[in-house]
C-alpha cells in the first residue's frame, strides 16, 4: 500500500448535546452468527440499545450496540423496485456516523473523534465485505444494528452491520468493514494513537472481527470488460475532499454486462480500497466474468490512467427476483430475431 494508500470516507453530523440510555434489544438477533465471527466467539446481543435523549449531559457508554431504523425511499431503488446496493451503503455509512455522533465521541471533523481533531486525523475505509440475503422493497422499513470490534490489521478498528425487517425481524444482510485514519493534511495513512484507542475502548467489543477478504489485481490486457473515461467530478467528493466509497461501487457495476444487471443481483460484495481518488482524475474500470452453474462471479479493479490501483473488489451474483423471466424473455428475443 503507497503513501497515498486510502481510499474512501464514512459519512457524519454536526456534534449534539446527548445522553446515551440503554435498554434491552429483543429478539432475532440471538440466532445470526455474525459475519467474520466463529460460532462459539458470539457475543450476547441480549445487551444494550441506544436512546438518545436531547439537551441532557450524562453520558452512559458500556458494550452496547447503536440500533437505527429507516425506511426504502422511492429514489433509492432500482427496476426491480427493490433497494440498490448503493443505496443499503449508503444507510451503513450513516448509521456507523451516528454511532460515533450519538456515543458523544463526534470531535470537529468528519465523524474523527476529539483526539482525532487534534491531531487532523480522518476515518477511510480499507475493507468492506456486504452479504445480502434478501433486498428490502420500496417501502419496507429495515432496522440496522452495528458495533465496533478489533481489526486484523495493526492500525485500524472494525465493524459489523445487521440488517434486518423492522416488522418480521428477518435477516436481510451484514457487513464487515474495517477503518484506518489518514491525515486530513498530508493525506497519508496514519498510526492508530493509543489516544484515539483509549477513546473509542468504551464502545469496541472485546473481539476481533476477522477478514479473509484476498482480491486479485487485474490486466487491462486480460479483462474481459475495460472502460474508461470515468472521471471524477466535484459532485462526488465528500466533506473529506475525495471521492465516497459508495461511487466505486456504480463505477465498477456499470462495467457489469447487461444480461447480468437485469437477470442477477449481486449477493456478496467484496472490496478493498488501496488509493483515494479526487476531483478531476480518470480512472479505468476492469472487469473480468466467471460463471458456475448459474450463479455469475466478477471480479473488478478501479484504476487511474497512470495504471495506479484505486480499488480491487468481487461481485458475487445470483437469479434475481425477476431474473428467470428477465433471462427466458430475453431468450425468447433473441430467438424470434432469427427464426423469423
Amino acid at each position: 500500500m503507497v503513501a497515498s494508500s486510502t481510499i474512501a470516507a464514512s459519512s457524519a453530523f454536526s456534534p449534539a448535546n446527548c445522553s446515551i440510555t440503554t435498554t434491552k434489544i429483543s429478539g432475532g438477533s440471538d440466532n445470526v452468527t455474525p459475519l467474520g465471527m466463529k460460532p462459539n466467539m458470539r457475543p450476547s446481543f441480549r445487551g444494550l440499545r441506544a436512546k438518545v435523549k436531547a439537551q441532557a449531559p450524562e453520558k452512559h457508554m458500556n458494550d452496547y450496540i447503536y440500533r437505527q431504523n429507516f425506511a426504502i425511499r422511492s429514489f433509492e431503488i432500482g427496476p426491480n423496485r427493490m433497494a440498490t446496493i448503493g443505496a443499503m451503503l449508503n444507510h451503513l455509512q450513516a448509521t456507523i456516523a451516528n454511532h460515533i455522533r450519538y456515543a458523544g465521541l463526534l470531535g470537529d471533523g468528519f465523524g474523527s473523534t476529539p483526539e482525532m481533531s487534534k491531531r487532523n486525523l480522518i476515518w477511510v475505509l480499507a475493507k468492506m465485505q456486504v452479504l445480502v440475503d434478501r433486498y428490502p422493497f420500496w417501502g419496507d422499513v429495515v432496522q440496522i444494528d452495528n458495533w465496533f470490534a478489533g481489526a486484523s490489521v495493526k492500525n485500524g478498528i472494525a465493524n459489523h452491520w445487521l440488517l434486518r425487517d423492522a416488522n418480521t425481524v428477518e435477516t436481510l444482510a451484514q457487513a464487515n468493514s474495517v477503518w484506518i485514519m489518514m491525515n486530513r493534511k498530508t493525506r497519508k495513512v496514519s498510526k492508530f494513537p493509543e489516544e484515539v484507542r483509549n477513546e473509542t475502548a468504551p464502545i469496541t467489543m472485546d473481539y476481533c472481527i476477522s477478514d479473509d477478504i484476498k482480491l486479485s489485481k487485474l490486466h487491462a490486457n486480460t479483462a474481459d470488460y475495460v472502460q474508461t473515461g470515468l472521471t471524477a467530478h466535484w459532485s462526488d467528493l465528500d466533506v473529506n475532499h475525495h471521492v465516497n466509497f459508495a461511487k466505486y461501487i456504480g463505477w465498477i457495476l456499470e462495467n457489469v454486462p447487461t444480461l447480468i444487471l437485469n437477470g442477477h443481483e449481486v449477493c456478496d460484495l467484496a472490496l478493498e480500497f488501496r488509493r483515494e481518488c479526487g476531483e478531476g482524475d480518470v480512472l479505468k474500470s476492469l472487469t473480468t466474468v466467471f460463471e458456475n452453474g448459474g450463479n455469475v462471479e466478477c471480479q473488478h479493479m478501479l484504476q487511474l490512467e497512470n495504471g495506479n490501483e484505486v480499488m480491487r473488489g468481487r461481485t458475487k451474483w445470483r437469479p434475481g427476483y425477476e431474473g428467470k423471466n428477465q433471462i427466458e424473455a430475453t431468450f425468447f428475443w433473441t430467438s424470434y430475431k432469427y427464426v423469423g
